[in-house]
């Protein structure tokens, strides 16, 4: 018998019509779509700078390009094949990633994770890309960049208030854009590049530049069915899974190589009286120079909208009840107005910020992922459905989310604002914080966990 919550009030493929509802199952007469149209929500909200950046951090690390090239391709790959994992739960449920962690973590248990995804969505992933697009919106415009953040903030929050199928549409529309201006770039920065540059990193440079690229691409993944369950049920699941994942590995591993080698062809870091985003248009054509500056405006625009319309998402799944039937909407809103401000600060120093936030990302991400395959590796695909609105709970989730959080950053983090037990006595170590947090939250889950999740089957 499902219990599912339905969403009230009536939505189908209308782009222009405020989405009602908010975490509810989506009812079979508004499913609408194709698993095809996965490859631009996932391909458009990664072509910006913040990815170029990304992978530009490798370099400034110290490695070399091949290096770098090779932590690009095992951080995404990681990512990416979680995307395919759990975009499969979207069509089949019809609700968000954080509401189906229910299974695993029980309703309450479930509140922690989902205050993570709220923070680390809606507001500080929405500040970091909001800061490379107001940078090359003064660049292009020569606004302040204050001005700059408040028209793109403005911009990515009426986006994110109208809902779903206008998210959906401005990532389809805006792709072909974003792959030609990045395109071209790319084959020209490439071009004026020295890729057999020898690296001089310090110890354990490796290690925390994949726990940075693998941040980058896992942050998106508590947002895998958000887009996915509109789908009809008729839809299949692995195809979804596999546009998704395509869209997300090829878009952050394609940038993220331009952003390591433009750094060997005098890109430099954000510093006192540096502008990285003009240091990468200036070495372009004048015209494609502006081009791509536009492009990375509409690419922070793209990634903008998922942040906040997700970080609404898990905000509500905590258990918040705005009486509205545009509760969604507004929780955006109210996302919109705290990123900004973090945004506005974080200007000043975009660079620390960002290394540190990506790691920060990972530290989490990492456990929260090692509960959620547990769980599914136990259940062996029976249907959660009659958990994800009921007042049950699964304790075994939270210990072991807790616990894979707490040890791996007390004994592996290396960052600036905390060295863990066993870098901090061993220089050559960097960190590893988030495949060990994946690790034991994975194994406590399964221990603690186990005999209660097979006899719910």
């Amino acid at each position: 018998m499902s219990n599912l919550e339905m969403r009230e009030g009536e939505y189908g493929a209308k782009v222009m019509a405020v989405e009602p509802g908010g975490i509810e199952s989506i009812p079979e007469k508004d499913r609408h779509g194709k698993a095809s149209q996965l490859f631009a929500t996932w391909m458009s909200p990664n072509l910006e700078f913040a990815t170029i950046y990304v992978g530009a951090l490798g370099v400034f690390f110290g490695l070399s390009f091949a290096q770098a090239l090779i932590g690009i391709l095992i951080g995404n790959a990681l990512g990416a094949f979680a995307q395919y994992i759990l975009t499969q739960d979207g069509s089949k449920y019809g609700v968000p990633q954080m509401v189906i962690g229910r299974a695993a973590f029980g309703k309450l248990g479930n509140i922690l994770p989902s205050i993570f995804n709220a923070g680390a969505a809606g507001i500080g992933w929405f500040a970091v890309n909001s800061v490379s697009g107001a940078f090359a919106l003064a660049t292009l415009t020569k606004l302040s960049n204050v001005v700059s953040l408040v028209i793109v903030v403005l911009i990515q929050v009426a986006i994110a208030f109208i809902g779903h199928n206008l998210v959906q549409s401005v990532e389809k529309y805006l792709m072909p854009y974003l792959i030609v201006v990045f395109g071209i770039a790319a084959v020209i920065t490439l071009s004026k590049s020295h890729l057999s540059t020898h690296g001089k990193p310090f110890p354990g440079a490796f290690l925390v530049f994949v726990g940075a690229v693998y941040g980058y691409a896992a942050g998106w993944n508590p947002f895998a069915s958000d887009y996915a369950r509109y789908l009809p049920k008729s839809e299949d699941p692995k195809k979804s899974g596999r546009f998704a994942a395509a869209g997300l590995f090829f878009s952050t591993t394609i940038l993220q190589i331009v952003g390591a080698a433009a750094v060997t062809a005098g890109m430099r870091d954000y510093g006192a009286k540096t502008n990285p985003v003009s240091d990468f248009t200036a070495a372009l054509p004048g015209w494609l120079g502006k081009a791509v500056l536009l492009g990375i405006v509409v690419g922070s625009i793209c990634a903008n909208v998922l942040n906040i319309y997700s970080g609404s998402m898990s905000f509500l799944t905590i258990g918040f009840k705005l009486g509205s039937a545009q509760r969604r909407g507004i929780a955006a809103v109210i996302f919109g107005i705290a990123g900004f401000l973090l945004a506005k600060s974080a200007m000043d120093n975009p660079a620390s910020n960002l290394e540190n936030f990506l790691l920060v990302m990972s530290y989490w991400i990492g456990p929260w992922l090692g509960v959620i395959a547990a769980d599914k590796l136990i259940r062996k695909g029976a249907s959660i459905e009659r958990f994800l609105f009921t007042k049950r709970e699964n304790p075994a989730g939270p210990i072991a989310f807790v616990i894979g959080v707490f040890l791996s950053i007390w004994l592996f983090a290396n960052q600036k604002y905390y060295t863990g037990v066993v870098p901090k006595h061993n220089g050559n170590f960097g960190d590893i914080a988030f495949p060990v947090g994946f690790a034991i939250s994975f194994i406590l889950y399964s221990i603690i966990g186990g005999k209660k999740v097979m006899s719910e089957k």
